[in-house]
């Protein structure tokens, strides 16, 4: 029923087959999965990466468990959750379009901090930014520290939505942000940018200036393109 898969990401592979399964109506919604045992031996691998593949979808709201009764459809399972593959996120051509996703996004996450950003939104901006200096000089990358900056201007939002997003995207971020950082380390100059571009940013937030945000946020993930790119040659 299932096609045998390699040793690999197997849990994500399982649960992307599983998921795949039930889109295609082999399991109705409502209805009760095989058990463990059962889909281990379909797809030939062991119980826990079943267990693990099933705690996925379960994540995801595809499938409840049901003590004593076992792993059911949820109702809503004909919702698509957004899933974006590990493997590929490290690539460069990936990285390029991640860049290009969070300049649609952050580019109004940072309009909207301008205009909704409290004074203790402000702190927590300004001390994400300072902690992004300090591990560099402290020689590591950034790349946490990063994270939590654009975290910081989402939450500023006041909108759950860009919120959830950035959450989302935060765990593929961390893999994106590690490549261009390795890129922008390999110059001063590229370091630079990057330190002044959020500080435009943090600047045309703290007055309030939507425009000016938003400018300065598609303007950092324009040059975080091309400096990934000449980072590569």
């Amino acid at each position: 029923m299932f096609q045998k898969i390699p040793t690999q990401a197997l849990s994500d592979t399982v649960a992307r087959q599983l998921l795949e399964k039930i889109d295609a109506g082999a399991f109705s919604r409502g209805s009760k999965l095989p058990t463990e045992v059962v889909l281990a031996q379909e797809f030939g691998v062991s119980r826990t990466v079943v267990r693990e593949a099933i705690s996925k979808l379960k994540h995801e709201g595809v499938v409840e468990p049901r003590q004593g009764s076992g792993v059911f459809i949820t109702e809503q399972a004909g919702i698509k959750p957004l899933r974006i593959d590990y493997a590929e996120v490290s690539s460069p051509e990936a990285v390029l379009q991640i860049v290009e996703l969070r300049r649609a996004i952050e580019a109004e996450v940072a309009a909207q901090a301008a205009k909704r950003r409290t004074d203790d939104d402000m702190r927590a901006i300004e001390e994400a930014l300072a902690r992004i200096g300090q591990d560099v000089k402290q020689g590591g990358d950034g790349v946490a520290a990063d994270v939590e900056f654009h975290r910081a201007l989402a939450s500023a939002t006041r909108n759950p939505y860009f919120i959830k997003t950035l959450e989302f995207l935060s765990q593929y971020l961390e893999v994106a942000t590690a490549v261009t950082r390795g890129n922008e380390a390999r110059y001063e100059d590229f370091s630079r940018q990057v330190r002044e571009e959020h500080e435009a940013i943090v600047a045309a937030i703290r007055a309030g200036d939507e425009m000016a945000a938003r400018s300065a946020a598609q303007n950092h993930m324009f040059n975080a393109a091309r400096r990934l790119s000449q980072g590569q040659n």
